[in-house]
């Protein structure tokens, strides 16, 4: 089977940042996987991981990835 399609380029933002794996690059998931299992396998807590973009578009924790994709996820976003 293709690498490219078991991997994602993952990518976490501002406080999620100290969490990127090495490989982030070329994260290993298996198909079907979903953001929220790679984020509970990071030990990151669902609360602070509150913006999921794969490919550019918004979704959400619960979206399952085939490989290839670009995911970046970004904790809660203050503001005044």
């Amino acid at each position: 089977m293709d690498r490219e399609k078991n991997t994602i380029d993952l990518r976490l933002f501002a406080s999620l940042a100290v969490h990127m794996p090495p490989d982030a690059n070329r994260f290993p998931i298996s198909a079907g996987t979903t953001v929220a299992q790679i984020v509970d396998g990071m030990q990151i807590p669902r609360s602070q991981a509150k913006l999921v973009f794969i490919n550019g578009i918004r979704k959400d924790l619960e979206t399952s990835l085939q490989g290839g994709e670009r995911v970046a996820v970004f904790p809660p976003l203050g503001g005044g």
